[in-house]
């Protein structure tokens, strides 16, 4: 699958547009709020989801920034993964 960058999201489309997996992260006092992650139906259970939030993860770390992980997705990989513990911020979400 290949991933699409932009500012504050990382995506794939299918060969017909359509959209299959997504996360989205704005900043907000230069800290990236990971709010929403997506995964179409036909990939669940793919792992799709750990592999977005791997791919914002390293993209953040390259960039120096930190993380508040806001979707319920996003809170639970960060606890599976303490090996980037190092992205959260100590500040809350406001």
């Amino acid at each position: 699958m290949e991933w699409i960058q932009e500012t504050g999201r990382i995506y794939a489309v299918g060969e017909d547009g359509k959209l299959l997996a997504e996360v989205t992260f704005p900043e907000k006092d230069g800290i990236a709020q990971i709010n929403h992650t997506f995964v179409d139906e036909s990939l669940r259970g793919q792992g799709v989801a750990g592999k977005l939030l791997e791919e914002v993860s390293q993209k953040l770390r390259k960039e120096g920034k930190k993380a508040v992980p806001i979707c319920s997705y996003a809170v639970k990989w960060f606890e599976k993964h303490p090996e980037y513990s190092d992205l959260l911020s100590s500040f809350q979400n406001s």
